[in-house]
């Protein structure tokens, strides 16, 4: 049962719009510390808006936001004191990684947050070289990031973002365009936490690996809450996925049944 005290989010009457084009619309929800949250959605349904007004990068137009009781608006942010603490317990990995890589090398890279938050050099490099270990990126200290395969750009994306130890991660489909070896190392990764260690928001379309990343869903359609759930609940209501565009019926026949045709159904993969 949620509290006040173990609550890390909580929204309400939220809405947000892009250039007057609704993105969000009157929603309200809570994710409580410790757990992994999945925010399921097909493309456009708002979850990667939602997942920057988490991250503090963008401000609701209407509702509320807060983090640990704070409400998260512009002035807040601009408190020193507010900022630096919150942009350390908070980290995002973006769907696409180049947005987020500038630095000249995979070392740089990493060791940017922590310089910004001003922690000592002999700190930052113990910290960084640790963060390239445990990433298994060690390999790849001195090369430039956009060099990088898609899953070396992931993996560097998120040491940048761990290096820094947050309370809460938030990741924008975090297994997306990466190969099969790629997406079972994110999905280790994504189920290590399952021990209340930090609180982590999952944004995707994906469905294969629902059951292993998040202990609890929100389901998004059009900027509007659609369902919440545990994973098992969402995924066996299927005319809800069906609904909300997360899985298509494919007729489809098999060898040896005289051409029947039945449904199967299929997640989408386009984002």
């Amino acid at each position: 049962m949620a509290t006040e005290d173990n609550i890390a989010y909580d929204v309400r009457d939220l809405s947000f719009c892009y250039k007057e084009v609704p993105a969000l619309r009157n929603l309200s929800l809570q994710i409580r510390r410790g757990e992994r949250v999945a925010l399921l959605g097909a493309n456009g349904s708002g979850k990667s808006t939602l997942l920057r007004l988490l991250a503090a990068l963008s401000f609701p137009f209407s509702g509320a936001i807060s983090f640990l009781g704070d409400e998260l608006t512009q002035a807040k942010l601009d408190q020193p004191d507010f900022f630096l603490p919150f942009r350390r317990r908070v980290g995002i990995v973006f769907q696409n990684t180049d947005v987020q890589l500038f630095n000249a090398s995979v070392f740089d890279e990493v060791a940017f947050g922590p310089l910004q938050l001003g922690w000592p050099k002999e700190c930052v490099r113990e910290r960084v070289e640790q963060a390239l270990s445990s990433m298994r990126i060690s390999d790849l200290r001195d090369r430039p990031p956009h060099r990088l395969s898609g899953g070396e750009k992931k993996r560097v994306a998120l040491a940048s973002v761990l290096v820094s130890n947050p309370e809460v991660l938030l990741l924008d489909e975090p297994i997306a365009a990466l190969d099969p070896a790629s997406q079972t190392e994110m999905i280790h990764l994504l189920a290590s936490w399952k021990d209340g260690s930090r609180t982590v928001v999952t944004a995707t379309h994906d469905l294969s690996a629902l059951e292993t990343i998040a202990d609890r869903c929100y389901l998004l359609d059009k900027g509007t809450l659609a369902a919440e759930g545990s994973p098992l609940d969402v995924l066996h209501n299927i005319t809800l996925l069906e609904q909300t565009n997360l899985i298509r019926p494919h007729p489809h026949a098999h060898a040896g049944s005289s051409g029947r045709i039945h449904p199967h159904l299929h997640t989408h993969q386009n984002s």
